[in-house]
């Protein structure tokens, strides 16, 4: 497993993505955000722009991400379709080919429990949206991230990692019968597990990745969502408002993204790549059962994460790194 040991940070459930990035200078840095027009992605966007970074911003609807991150200076918006490995392609050709060096990649786009779905490639698509895309991604953008000299690359997982973990006889639920939060958790597992076998390939070109949770935050992930299983969540009081209280993990967005931001950014991180990561800190390995706080052992267990990304490699051809 990764040395899931809390360090002790500054910061906590209650912080900001703002109060992350104070003192923080990012100018002259190139950071990429999936996600980042957004929820927790545009808050993690505000803060990298606010610390002095360039921010690109892929989007599957770029008017409508243009529209989001209007009057915010440093930030691009860029077509990008993470389900279609022909968008993924042209979007990292593009960044590659400019020669300009990617110090941050903060992968938070995401699915979460939909209805039975594919891919063009028959995977379904939490999985193949949440992981496969990334993971294309991510390593069609090697070069620019190892020109970096010192580049993060951050998975956005979730508490939800802890409803399953990868089945690896059964993915794409061919056998099983598809259970949307079956199909999340696994999706989020995945996440972690890529942040881990990244991070080892990474260490000799100075890219350090990491996984996180960033809170039970309303966002449009729950779309997919019926009134009913939101309520179900008790997260909202009793006219209807999100409940904030992130002592329970239940945040703001700006608190959300808050860990996303702090791994991307702060040095106290240096040389701890491959962990989980919630409330600022690293998390402790969690082996109480789901909706509790730390990281499930089936998500940071370095055989698992070896295996998918195997899989992985041999699912999108990227057999290189």
């Amino acid at each position: 497993m990764t040395q899931q040991t809390p360090i002790g940070s500054s910061f906590g459930a209650a912080s900001t993505a703002m109060e992350v990035v104070s003192g923080i200078d990012l100018s002259r840095k190139l950071a990429i955000v999936t996600g980042g027009a957004s929820g927790l992605g545009l808050e993690t966007t505000r803060a990298l722009v606010h610390a002095g970074a360039h921010v690109i911003v892929p989007a599957r609807d770029p008017e409508r991400a243009s529209f989001a991150l209007s009057g915010l200076k440093g930030a691009a918006v860029e077509l990008l379709d993470l389900a279609d490995h022909r968008s993924v392609a042209t979007f990292a050709n593009r960044v590659v080919s400019a020669g300009r060096p990617v110090s941050i990649l903060v992968n938070s786009a995401g699915i979460m429990a939909t209805p039975e779905t594919r891919n063009a490639e028959g995977h379904e698509a939490q999985f193949a949206t949440n992981h496969l895309g990334h993971f294309r991604l991510t390593l069609s953008l090697w070069p620019a991230l190892i020109s970096a000299q010192g580049a993060r690359v951050v998975s956005v997982s979730s508490r939800g990692h802890q409803i399953a973990g990868v089945d690896f006889k059964d993915i794409d639920f061919r056998v099983r019968r598809y259970d949307k939060w079956v199909a999340y958790g696994q999706s989020k597992t995945a996440n972690a597990l890529f942040a881990m076998a990244l991070d080892r390939r990474g260490r000799s070109h100075g890219i350090q990745a990491f996984s996180l949770h960033p809170g039970q935050i309303l966002t449009n992930l729950a779309r997919h969502l019926s009134p009913e299983e939101i309520a179900s969540f008790d997260a909202l009081d009793e006219e209807g408002r999100p409940i904030i209280d992130p002592k329970r993990g239940m945040k703001t967005m700006e608190q959300g993204a808050a860990t996303s931001v702090w791994c991307a950014t702060n040095p106290c991180l240096d040389g701890l790549g491959g962990v989980y990561c919630e409330d600022c800190d690293i998390a402790i390995v969690n082996e109480g059962g789901g909706g509790r706080k730390g990281v499930s052992s089936w998500a940071c267990d370095p055989e698992a994460a070896e295996r998918l990304w195997q899989l992985s490699a041999e699912w999108t051809g990227f057999h290189k790194i």
